[in-house]
């Protein structure tokens, strides 16, 4: 006979890992965040940036819930690809104007965020499973978690992919006319999303290949960067600044996303995954003698 706190650990774990029934609840989050954001940016009466900033912070407060309701806070991992392509074709509709710079960007950034967010569905197993880092920070900070998964897993990617998009926004706001000298900067955004596509393709191929979690990629793209998806995500946001920039050098300053994407990168996310990489990935400090933590370029070994 099974006790009742069994029947219910049972069905509790029964639905969490039904892959079904995870997409369909955190579908209806997000829709319920962008039904709370949009009523926030129609009545929150203040500058269109200001709303759209006010805007955002909603829809992640209400993806904070969620993760809370549904205990993963995975819950907000495809904010970070779903918040840009929403927001941006949105604003294009609300200011009425489609010009060419201001379509050329979206375009790029919806084959951005739409690869990665298929590339999170691809991945996504259900609720029952959240990211390590997230699991490494709730066993660290005990009952402060719910506060810092608010500040630092939702809010701090929130603020640093609004901070990304600010040049688009202020592309489609301003409405400047084209120029050549945009190109260079979407070349670099669309090799940036060519980068990480191939890679992860490349990755998803030799885990089929390679069952065991201990072997090392060091083939195709990975044989010269040791992380060449996140250059690509790198590369993505500075080519978008390098567009805005052509189109208006007066505004230099809007860089500042992103420094703090490549910051993210550099200084957190590459120093994490690697800390972790080396205690189970065998030739793994031999690997990072030989290979360039991002650059795909050959490495002398001394």
């Amino acid at each position: 006979m099974i006790n009742k706190s069994g029947a219910s650990s049972f069905v509790q774990s029964s639905w969490k890992t039904n892959r079904t029934i995870g997409f369909v609840l955190i579908t209806l989050s997000y829709l319920t965040a962008l039904v709370i954001a949009l009523i926030v940016f129609k009545n929150a009466g203040r500058t269109i940036w200001m709303n759209l900033f006010l805007a955002d912070l909603a829809g992640t407060f209400v993806i904070w819930v969620s993760s809370l309701l549904l205990n993963n806070a995975s819950v907000y991992d495809p904010y970070w690809s779903i918040q840009p392509i929403v927001i941006l074709p949105l604003l294009m509709l609300h200011v009425g104007k489609i010009p060419t710079s201001s379509l050329l960007l979206c375009a790029v950034v919806i084959l951005w965020g739409a690869r990665l967010t298929i590339n999170w569905i691809s991945t996504f197993t259900g609720l029952h499973e959240q990211d390590w880092r997230y699991d490494q920070i709730k066993q660290q900070t005990g009952q402060l978690y719910p506060l810092i998964n608010l500040l630092g897993i939702q809010l701090m990617p929130t603020l640093i992919v609004y901070a990304c998009i600010i040049p688009i926004v202020f592309v489609i706001l301003q409405s400047p006319d084209f120029t050549p000298l945009i190109l260079p900067g979407l070349m670099i955004s669309v090799i940036g999303v060519s980068l990480e596509t191939i890679a992860d393709r490349q990755m998803q191929d030799f885990r089929r290949k390679n069952l065991s979690k201990s072997a090392l990629i060091s083939e195709g793209l990975w044989k010269y960067s040791r992380h060449p998806n996140y250059l690509g995500e790198i590369l993505m946001w500075w080519g978008v600044y390098l567009v805005c920039l052509a189109s208006s050098p007066s505004v230099w300053m809007l860089g500042l996303g992103a420094l703090l994407n490549t910051a993210l990168f550099l200084f957190i996310s590459i120093p994490l995954a690697e800390k972790r990489l080396a205690k189970y990935k065998e030739g793994f400090s031999e690997y990072q003698k030989q290979t360039r933590m991002l650059l795909p370029f050959p490495k002398k070994v001394h």
